[in-house]
Order: C-alpha cells, then structure tokens, then sequence
C-alpha cells in the first residue's frame, strides 16, 4: 500500500481530496491524529471478509477480528460491529452452492445463517470475555421516531454494560438488503446510520479493497490510492461505480453514500482491506492505512437524522 501515492489536487468522482499539497498534508495528518482519540467506533465488516472464496467461513479472519474488537474494548472504547454474512454463512451451513432465486427461500437461508453468525461471534467473543448482543433493524426501525428512540436507548444501555452489539439488518422481514434496490440496500448504509444514531466518532468500513481508488485497480494496475477526501461533493455516487463481490452487495458506490451519511452527521470514515483485522488498531493509532473521509461539521440532530435516512 506504500506504493500508492495521492497526487497533489487529484479531483476524482466530484469530490476534492487535497486542495493543495501543504493544506492537505496538514489536514490529513490532524484527520489522522483525531482518530486516536475517538471513543465511540462502529466497526462494519463484509461478507467478503467473512467468508473464503468457496462461501464458507474464514473461521481463522473471524477469530481475529473479534480479537482485535474485543482489544479496542479492552482500552475502554464504546464498539458496535455491523455485519453483512447472513445469507453468505445461511448457503454454506446448507450447502448450497449459489443464492436461491425466490425471495422465500432467500429469506430462509438468511434465517439460518443469521443464527449461524451469531453463535459464532458469541463463541468468539467470550474468549476475549465479551458478551454479545443482536439487534436486527429495518428501515421502519429508523424512520418511526419513537422506534428510532426505542433503538439507541436499547444501544446506550448494551453499551454501558460493556455488551458487543452486532446489528444486522433483519433479511427474514425485510426484502431491500436482499434485492439490493434501495431503503438501506446494504449494510455499508445501515453501518453509516447506526453510527450516526449511536453518536459514533468513527466508522470503519471493512472490505475486499484497499480504499478509494482514482480508477479501478481491479481494470487499471496504475489505479492510485487517494488516502484522504476532504470533502464529498454531490455527484461523487454517479462516478464511483456498481456493486461490489460475488459474496456481497455493497460496492464502491455504496461506500461513498456511507461517507456521506455518516460524515455529515459529524462521523469520520476510513475504507480499509480486512483481510487483516489487525488494520483497526493501525486506524485507531492514526496510521495512514486505507482511505479517511473527515467528518465535517455536525448538523442539528433532526436534520442529521434526515440526511442518515436520505431524505
């Protein structure tokens, strides 16, 4: 990753990353530092991150992030993880080779594997002397306000019973996760309003990919890392792409209206690879790892409600 520089100025998607190269710099580097600071995390992780490439489940990534989670518990910060894997974990316990063409069946197999999932992470997690907690969204849980109430009461209250919440959003009621059309579409948006509703400091996205890129290193091997985005400008989704791996359903695209969500509802982003949850406590010691959106100014709470929802 060293070997990926951001060009001074680089104007990508509508949106600037460096203004120039001395106030980028120094903007970035006090981006960076601020994240050593921050107290409350929510920490999303991909299927892609979960599973091997045969859809089963990398136990051996899965023990390590729950290690590092658990670490970053350890130093006293509030941590809520949102998890995709569901449907991902729901064909391998069944072995099933590829998803279901029926929206029953589909919502079948995430309620296996939404089982299968959580008693994983419960198994995990007590090693490290956590106990875990699910909650299980929809959009109506965010939109009504006395549910959304109902939602981050039930959140602060985990919390301060030193309790992992893992959120998920509920595959077995609502049908938008699974045709990926639209409300919260993936988990990469229902990661940017939890942490807007919890009052997060930072969200880390954990993926398949590096961070932001100038082009797609997937087609283009000259694709540069862009490290810092000052600023997201109102057209950055139209230029950032589709969906994401064969296992998952958020893309770049969905990246970046997380970004949008959670920093304009005060939170900072990062986009990192998980292949090695062990970047989290590099993100948390203000390392130069992936790719940081800085949080700008927070918005009276109603408005910040209404931009985390879209509206």
């Amino acid at each position: 990753m060293g070997a990926c520089k951001t060009p001074p100025g680089l104007i990508f998607g509508g949106f600037k990353a460096i203004l120039s190269p001395g106030e980028g710099s120094t903007r970035m580097m006090e981006s960076r530092n601020r994240l050593k600071t921050a107290k409350r995390v929510v920490i999303k992780v991909g299927t892609s991150t979960l599973t091997h490439d045969s859809g089963r489940v990398d136990l051996a990534r899965m023990d390590r992030l729950c290690r590092a989670v658990s670490d970053q518990m350890n130093q006293g910060r509030d941590v809520v993880l949102v998890t995709s894997g569901a449907i991902g974990v729901g064909l391998a316990r069944l072995r099933m080779k590829e998803k279901p063409k029926e929206m029953r069946e589909k919502q079948a197999v995430a309620a296996v594997g939404q089982c299968e999932l959580m008693s994983l992470y419960s198994r995990l997690f007590s090693e490290y002397g956590y106990v875990v907690g699910q909650v299980l969204l929809t959009r109506g849980d965010v939109e009504d306000p006395q549910a959304r109430e109902n939602a981050r009461n039930t959140f602060e209250c985990l919390l301060e019973k030193e309790v992992l919440p893992i959120v998920n959003e509920n595959d077995t009621v609502s049908t938008v996760e699974i045709l990926h059309n639209g409300s919260f579409g993936d988990n990469d948006t229902l990661s940017a309003i939890v942490a807007a509703l919890v009052g997060a400091d930072l969200l880390i996205l954990l993926s398949d990919i590096d961070g932001l890129f100038d082009r797609d290193p997937r087609q283009d091997p000259d694709a540069r890392l862009i490290g810092f985005v000052k600023r997201i400008d109102d057209d950055v989704a139209a230029s950032a792409g589709g969906a994401g791996s064969r296992r998952g359903t958020g893309g770049m695209k969905t990246k970046i209206e997380a970004a949008r969500i959670a920093t304009s509802a005060g939170v900072a982003m990062v986009i990192a690879n998980g292949r090695d949850p062990g970047v989290i406590d590099d993100i948390l010691q203000g390392h130069p790892v992936g790719t940081l959106f800085a949080a700008q100014p927070r918005v009276a709470e109603a408005a910040g409600e209404a931009a985390a929802l879209g509206k």
